[in-house]
């Protein structure tokens, strides 16, 4: 099938999340005068947050609810005592500060000239709406997406299906003509191969997984052997 139109996740695939997200909290954890190990919270927060997240995603937990619990949960479990007070100060500092960092992955920008010739380009997120752009305004990206869908906007999160076929008629695209590229499994790949789109994996890490389903590159140039 022709590609015309390609579909990014925004974090985790171009842009640096753990990157910018370690320098944020090494920022805020300054700001707020907290005394604290900052690879000692990293360790434990990361697969809480990656837990909170799937749970926003599956409707479980609110926004806020996501905001607060992760640091609260890290929090208690290395015994360091915040109060509630500080706790919302530093998840409002946190995505204050977070857009400001605009690491992306190694070849994102080199892969986005060279896919901008060619194909129409957009970002699907489940990210949170009043920083998304901010975070490609200042990585110098924002220029190359045609539309930028946030779930917020949708009103449901990636994988669900009408994401993407609200994605695709606000772009004009048919599913038959465009591919998803995304890091996650659930949420990007077999949300959109759900829909009928082609879809590739983004597996930075080299993450065993069982997908055999659909294209699988460990860096970004790898993408332009197959578009």
């Amino acid at each position: 099938m022709k590609i015309e139109h390609i579909f990014f996740d925004l974090d985790h695939t171009l842009w640096d999340f753990e990157k910018n997200s370690d320098l944020t909290f090494q920022k805020i954890f300054s700001i707020n005068s907290l005394d604290i190990n900052l690879e000692a919270f990293l360790n434990v927060y990361k697969p809480l947050n990656f837990e909170y997240w799937k749970l926003y995603r599956e409707e479980k937990v609110t926004k806020k609810q996501l905001r607060y619990g992760r640091l609260k949960d890290t929090f208690d479990k290395i015994s360091f005592h915040v109060n509630d007070e500080v706790i919302n100060k530093l998840s409002d500092d946190y995505i204050t500060y977070l857009a400001s960092y605009n690491h992306l992955f190694e070849g994102a920008l080199e892969l986005l000239d060279y896919l901008k010739q060619k194909y129409k380009l957009h970002i699907i997120t489940n990210g949170f709406e009043e920083i998304q752009n901010k975070k490609m305004i200042h990585s110098n990206i924002y220029h190359y997406f045609d539309k930028i869908i946030t779930s917020e906007s949708v009103g449901v999160k990636k994988p669900h299906s009408k994401v993407f076929n609200y994605a695709l008629d606000l772009a004009k695209a048919k599913k038959e003509n465009s591919v998803m590229i995304g890091d996650n499994l659930e949420a990007d790949i077999e949300g959109a191969l759900n829909v009928g789109l082609q879809a590739i994996h983004c597996n930075f890490d080299n993450k065993l997984s069982n997908n055999n389903k659909t294209i699988t590159v460990a860096s970004l140039l790898e993408i332009k052997q197959y578009l």
